[in-house]
């Protein structure tokens, strides 16, 4: 038998509003505190996790990005002339993906989403490794750095296997006692609640299979280690989406020319802006300032919330709608769905949640990142009980 195990369980999108009057692992890890997410999508908040640091150091922040000369789309640019309800129907959009991350052998999570063909040769994807992999940050290390480094066998799920098939790879590597450090990543709860909302029967009803999955993961491992010490945490929360902005047509109507004045990217809860002619920009910003559902962010602003890049390689112009807003159609979906993330993180919805067996959370961990603390501190702990 093998003296401890750290066993961190990420449950995407398990957000502190979802789970505060749920009863949710309170039998096997009873502490609860609320922490503050990071200002993006998974896309920023999984590297934050993982590495220990913010967005504007890890470089991990939206997918797309305006770039034409580093673009590899240029292929697909011929697509845009095949008929818009071929294009953006979701099946399509999945099959391209699967073929085009094969081809441009992409590591990391990749989409096309809904990004127009006729202007998909603007754009560099930033995903290009996995964060879930040593070397897969943009930008420094991650704790599977750290791990290889130090000499510690980890277990980590693979993003190409289901849920219960991760499940079950670790309960083996458990048993075997091959392992002093887990990352399991349940991902469907996010793609759940996007599509039924938060407030949903499913939702308590998915928790309660999250709960079964995690009670065998722990008999497993009590047979096989003395100590478990387990976290059950999220990335950011769920907001349901009660106001729809075609923000595109607002722009458009300017009759400024997409990829000769000004280039853009319509996230689901923000629109990025790279200005290429003079005048572009004053034309554009008085529009969005009479766009009541959502403001510009000052380099302020987006300063204090970690995610300012002096090169504005992720934009030039952050406008972010408020919660309970969602900008469709946009890049990353044409038709509407019930729930969204990726507001500012003091919005109500947007809180993680972290859970836990110990007698005490520290309380110096309050934001995300600041799991990465508890990551590498309890790994070093299981390398030195090590028998």
């Amino acid at each position: 038998m093998k003296r401890f195990l750290p066993l961190f369980i990420m449950v995407d999108a398990c957000g502190w509003e979802i789970i505060r009057e749920d009863s949710f692992c309170k039998l096997f890890a009873p502490r609860r505190k609320r922490l503050e997410s990071v200002f993006g999508y998974s896309s920023a908040c999984v590297p934050s996790i993982l590495s220990g640091r913010w967005p504007e150091e890890h470089r991990n922040w939206c997918y797309f990005v305006y770039d034409p000369e580093n673009s590899p789309f240029r292929p697909l640019r011929p697509l845009r002339w095949l008929p818009e309800a071929v294009t953006s129907r979701r099946i399509f959009r999945r099959l391209l993906t699967r073929f085009v991350k094969r081809q441009l052998s992409f590591r990391g999570y990749f989409d096309l989403y809904n990004i127009p063909f006729r202007y998909i040769h603007l754009f560099d994807f930033t995903e290009k490794k996995s964060p879930l992999q040593p070397g897969g940050m943009n930008r420094g290390p991650n704790i599977f750095d750290f791990l290889v480094a130090e000499g510690i066998p980890y277990f980590v799920s693979d993003p190409d296997k289901g849920e219960e098939e991760n499940r079950d790879v670790l309960i083996g590597a458990i048993e075997a006692e091959a392992i002093e450090f887990a990352f399991l990543y349940w991902a469907k709860l996010d793609g759940l609640m996007h599509m039924v909302g938060n407030d949903s029967p499913e939702v308590p009803k998915k928790l309660r299979v999250y709960e079964q999955w995690i009670e065998q993961i722990l008999a497993a491992a009590r047979k096989h280690y003395k100590e478990i010490r387990l976290y059950v945490f999220s990335d950011h929360g769920m907001a349901n989406c009660e106001i729809h902005l075609d923000l595109r047509a607002r722009i458009n109507a300017l009759g400024l020319r997409m990829g000769r004045d000004y280039a853009a990217v319509y996230d689901s809860t923000m629109a990025r802006f790279w200005f290429l002619q003079p005048g572009a920009r004053e034309k554009i910003e008085k529009a969005l300032q009479e766009v009541p559902e959502g403001r510009i962010l000052s380099d302020e602003e987006l300063k204090a919330l970690h995610a300012f890049f002096e090169d504005r390689y992720f934009g030039e112009l952050i406008y972010l709608v408020r919660e309970g807003v969602l900008i469709v159609p946009s890049d990353m979906g044409a038709r509407p769905i019930r729930a969204m993330h990726g507001y500012h993180p003091s919005e109500k919805h947007s809180y993680a949640s972290l859970l836990s067996n110990r007698e005490k959370i520290p309380e110096e961990v309050t934001h995300i990142p600041h799991i990465y603390r508890l990551m590498e501190a309890d790994a070093r702990e299981a390398k030195a009980l090590r028998a």
